[in-house]
């Protein structure tokens, strides 16, 4: 290096150099994903989505005698196996991809963006909801040991799905330039598709057409949650506790139990998933917002802006 060389790398700034230091000893690998983009998330969604379908397809060849084929949340075992365990496997998979692109400590730091005040309208709609389902459950008429298998395996849905859509797929629109209103949109729509499958699991097109409105909604509003808290754990136990307390309330998976007998506020809480809905126009109207990518990531700006959102 010749001295007027060495000369201009001493006038750079110290974390413009690390940045530039960084970006050249990086793998191949890691480059491809740190560019982000849309494609990359739906790449994303769409591989796990198929290594979650495979590894549910291989416990239930090891262990399919062990779940009960008419219902099952009959026990413990049971419940665990055809609704935990492939969603245990998911986890792990999205741990080492995290782990490989060493974005195990970005996904759970603060986010770049912060929310405003009205994002906390979402997430106590969510919390009251819960709670009331939780306190209407009919525990009497369900096994202790499924109502344990229920609580375990909502905690890993929580966690693989945050990680997947308000992770993952949020830091690679972010990183692709979008602004926060697509970031917003995008997820929510990734996080949609991925439950159109559970046409494939022999629920009605119509159960199946309302359960994707609603996951489009609740991932609008586990978006402000990821917002205004600051840091991804807090959607992943929001969602954590959504599922299990339908499980609980209903007696299924986007079914009602015929069986069980609900408390009274069971009439209340089963509105849940409507004011959600109705709670998720809200950020449609006012997300706005942008995440600078030089500032955030070391990225330079892409050459095309992708929307007028400011």
């Amino acid at each position: 290096m010749s001295s007027e060389q060495q000369e201009q790398v001493d006038q750079e700034p110290h974390g413009a150099r690390r940045t530039q230091l960084a970006h050249t000893t990086e793998s191949g690998w890691r480059r491809f994903w740190n560019r982000g983009g849309w494609w990359k998330a739906l790449l994303v969604i769409a591989v796990y989505y198929g290594l979650y379908q495979l590894a549910g397809w291989l416990i239930g060849l090891a262990f399919g005698g062990l779940i009960d084929k008419h219902d099952f949340f009959a026990n413990g075992l049971s419940t665990f196996i055809a609704v935990g365990a492939p969603i245990v496997v998911g986890s792990i998979l999205l741990i080492v991809f995290a782990l490989s692109l060493g974005w195990l400590k970005e996904l759970f730091g603060p986010q770049p963006i912060r929310g405003s005040w009205w994002m906390w309208i979402g997430v106590v709609v969510v919390v009251l909801f819960n709670v009331l389902r939780f306190v209407s459950a009919d525990y009497p008429g369900w096994d202790a040991g499924a109502v344990v298998a229920v609580l375990i395996s909502g905690l890993f849905i929580g966690f693989a799905e945050e990680v997947l859509t308000r992770g993952f797929a949020v830091n690679l629109l972010r990183r692709g330039g979008y602004g926060e209103r697509s970031v917003m949109l995008l997820s929510s729509l990734l996080f949609a598709a991925m439950h159109s499958g559970n046409i494939f699991s022999g629920q009605s097109p119509l159960a199946v057409g309302f359960t994707v409105v609603y996951t489009f909604a609740f991932g609008l509003v586990m978006y402000t949650a990821l917002r205004v808290t600051g840091n991804l754990i807090w959607p992943i136990l929001l969602h954590a506790s959504t599922d299990p307390s339908l499980f609980l309330l209903t007696g299924g998976v986007d079914a009602t139990g015929g069986s069980l007998h609900p408390g009274p506020l069971a009439g209340v809480a089963g509105l849940g998933n409507i004011v959600v809905m109705i709670v998720a126009l809200i950020p449609l109207i006012f997300v706005r917002g942008r995440v600078d990518r030089e500032a955030a990531y070391g990225l330079t700006p892409p050459p095309v802006k992708l929307s007028a959102e400011k």
